[in-house]
């Protein structure tokens, strides 16, 4: 049995190194993960309905508490793969949309809203990056981009920003993300800085 265990997370690994959704070098942060789902296993009210609001209130700093709204979201999975699940329409509804759109945004804008913050609020993903709020290339040098900002990842063949997450933290010249609507679930990746398309910044 587990040798099985082992099996499985090393071909999920795989697996996700290889995504096609974003193609870029992302893979999952999966000691987070095996944290997260501990975590879950142990505490009666992850998951549940009311679980982010009891659990990420306490702290008076904006940042942590988005950052940890978003991980108490990992693992949620689509029900079917279709974008539909109790939780993802959930995400899509706070947007005013109904189950089967893409829900990346939706899912940042939901974090955001459920830490008290009217905006973002939109399921399109390149609205979340206005040039108001994007950091300049010089600022992403600074290391300016900070935990609860948004990262965006660019499609070429769409010429457009196809998928947004939030930043958990920097690690060098890796980030530790939080993103929805990644292998059909909420995930934490660590991605290559130098993969993403553009940084924004609603928080101040």
């Amino acid at each position: 049995m587990a040798k099985m265990h082992y099996l499985f997370f090393g071909i999920l690994s795989v697996a996700v190194f290889f995504l096609g959704n974003t193609g870029d070098a992302a893979v999952i942060d999966q000691k987070l993960l095996d944290s997260y789902a501990e975590s879950r296993r142990t505490d009666p009210v992850a998951g549940h309905e009311d679980a982010a609001s009891l659990k990420c209130y306490s702290g008076s700093d904006m940042r942590e508490r988005i950052v940890a709204l978003a991980v108490q979201e990992i693992g949620v999975r689509e029900a079917t793969g279709s974008n539909d699940g109790r939780r993802i329409e959930e995400y899509l509804a706070y947007t005013g949309l109904g189950k089967g759109y893409a829900w990346c945004a939706a899912f940042a804008s939901w974090c955001y809203g459920r830490a008290g913050r009217l905006a973002p609020r939109n399921a399109w993903s390149p609205a979340l990056f206005p040039k108001a709020r994007r950091y300049t290339k010089d600022q992403v040098k600074r290391s300016a981009v900070r935990p609860a900002d948004l990262f965006a990842i660019y499609s070429q063949n769409l010429k457009r920003i196809n998928h947004v997450g939030i930043v958990h933290k920097k690690e060098g010249n890796w980030i530790i993300t939080v993103e929805g609507n990644s292998a059909n679930c909420v995930l934490t990746k660590r991605r290559p800085s130098a993969t993403i398309y553009a940084f924004s910044n609603w928080l101040d």
